[in-house]
């Protein structure tokens, strides 16, 4: 009995120490593990190599929201495209809603600001908010 104890207790520990130092583990082994597994493992997620020219051809762009426009080979934009989450939220809501690009950008626009809190007019949903004196 006291054997099991102590054994139990002891893996207990050493399972402790892995997870508290976890990190400099980590670091250590990264340069020999496969890729998939170090973006698992960590906190990275790798970008997708899609530039704004990509995502204007996929619809993603508009008279408003000119992509090739704006960031074309002359502007000193260094970003390699949009933000991959939100276009393929832009994507879900057009295929949903059967609206335009720049209707489904309002429509997650609207999203985020009551998911904040704030109304489509931008004031604050809060009634104890002041918003005027």
């Amino acid at each position: 009995m006291l054997f099991h104890l102590s054994a139990i207790s002891i893996v207990a520990v050493i399972a402790f120490l892995i997870f508290y130092f976890r990190q400099r583990i980590f670091a250590t082994l990264e340069p020999y593990l496969p890729t998939s597994i170090v973006a698992r493992l960590s906190n990275y997620t790798p970008l997708t190599t899609y530039t704004f020219a990509d995502q204007a051809a996929a619809g993603m762009s508009s008279s408003n929201f000119d992509l090739e426009a704006n960031l074309g080979e002359g502007s000193s934009e260094n970003r390699m495209g949009l933000d991959d989450a939100g276009v393929e939220e832009v994507r879900r809501i057009m295929a949903v809603e059967r609206c335009t690009f720049d209707q489904a950008r309002l429509i997650r626009h609207n999203r985020i600001l009551a998911k904040n809190g704030i109304a489509p007019d931008g004031t604050p949903l809060d009634r104890k908010a002041i918003t005027r004196l």
